[in-house]
């Protein structure tokens, strides 16, 4: 087992966490942007500057409380980038790949990071950034990962609710939306319950093994780099 220290823990999670949250929220603002809304964009939202993304509650306190608790499991999220619907030409339509753009800039990134990892793998030994390299491809590779099996969730206000939105029929539709000032409790009690993780981890586990292949590392070397990097 790797002997990671509470610097290289801090330094392996940091950029990618920022990138993961800041990535996500820009991808829906542009995305919305290319379809007729400039409301991000208008609010300053349309940036990589993680600063205007972050939200005091949901980025930084659930999420460090959540470090503190047995079972390797962070909830957490940024502050919502503004959508006007209204600006849309195809308002369901287009609002359901302004939703999905999240999911997939993560998606995009964990692969990065994989190739991050790859590129790790292959220096040799006495290499000072070897190791910080290494660490933040796995980091880079699991945040984004449960970010994207999140967010994909089909329950509103998650992405994955919006797309579904988008897909079903106006009635259908309408009546599924009708979930969304109740979705963050759902989400609570599934977590609170076990549910979540339940339903989450085979794909999340499917997803870490494909990208640890990209990342050229057997999935128990995976394993054992993101063990030492989330254990206290």
């Amino acid at each position: 087992m790797l002997e990671v220290s509470l610097v290289q823990k801090i330094s392996a999670w940091l950029m990618p966490v920022l990138l993961a949250i800041t990535v996500h929220e820009t991808a829906h603002g542009w995305v919305a942007r290319r379809f007729g809304d400039k409301t991000a964009e208008m609010q300053g939202r349309l940036t990589l500057n993680p600063f205007k993304h972050i939200d005091p509650v949901g980025t930084i306190l659930v999420p460090g409380l959540m470090l503190l608790l047995p079972g390797g499991f962070v909830f957490g999220w940024a502050k919502p980038v503004p959508v006007d619907w209204r600006n849309f030409k195809r308002p369901k339509q287009d609002m359901a790949w302004v939703a999905a753009a999240g999911p997939i800039s993560n998606l995009l990134m964990a692969l990065a990071w994989a190739l991050v990892a790859r590129i790790a793998t292959g220096l040799p030994m006495e290499s000072w950034i070897k190791a910080p390299l290494l660490f933040m491809g796995v980091a880079g590779i699991f945040i984004n990962t449960i970010l994207m099996v999140l967010n994909l969730l089909p329950l509103p206000p998650l992405d994955g609710g919006r797309v579904v939105t988008g897909l079903l029929p106006s009635p259908y539709a309408y009546q599924f939306a009708r979930i969304q000032p109740f979705g963050f409790f759902i989400l609570v009690a599934l977590l609170m319950t076990g549910v979540l993780g339940i339903v989450m981890w085979p794909f999340v586990n499917s997803f870490l093994g494909l990208f640890a292949g990209v990342a050229g590392m057997q999935p128990g070397t995976f394993q054992s780099v993101l063990y030492s990097l989330m254990r206290s």
